[in-house]
């Protein structure tokens, strides 16, 4: 009933068998595998609601405060809780803002929560401000609010490089 297969016949193919060594394909698959994989996403880091800090923070990661900041606050994604405080300039690709601040805010994309309290100005990309937050300040839209204002300066210099 059974009949030997053709392709396990041929005795060039025996050798093959032998051939790999088992603890030299583990040895390299686990480290193909640390190399084609993606690094997972580090979880946000969490300031608690009794931590105070005086200073600047930046990551290129995610912040959650609950806190209070007295210093400017730089990250991919910051998250400001009801109960936080910031006291100094935020930059963030995203900015959820459910409590206060108190400098100005430059974000890609920049939300104010129905709790939010912001003394200060918003530098945008996009924003959505909910019903019931306050605001004083201005709002300006820019397509790269990430940037710096020391970065206007280098295109006068080079003006003024050419009119002399």
């Amino acid at each position: 009933m059974f009949s030997k297969s053709k392709i396990n016949e041929p005795g060039p193919k025996a050798p093959e068998a032998p051939k790999p060594t088992m603890p030299e394909t583990s040895a390299t698959a686990p480290n193909d595998f640390k190399a084609s994989a993606p690094k997972p996403k580090p979880p946000a880091s969490v300031l608690s609601s009794d931590l105070h800090i005086t200073g600047n923070l930046k990551t290129s990661g995610d912040i959650q405060v609950e806190g209070s900041v007295d210093g400017d606050i730089r990250a991919h994604l910051l998250t400001i809780g009801e109960s936080a405080t910031i006291k100094g300039e935020v930059v963030a690709d995203d900015v959820v803002i459910n409590g206060r601040i108190v400098g100005r805010v430059r974000g890609l994309k920049v939300r104010l929560t129905s709790t939010a309290r912001v003394e200060g100005d918003i530098i945008h990309k996009t924003i959505a401000i909910e019903s019931g937050a306050h605001f004083e300040g201005s709002v300006q839209r820019q397509d790269d609010p990430l940037t710096p204002k020391g970065s206007a300066p280098a295109p006068k210099a080079a003006g003024t490089d050419s009119a002399s």
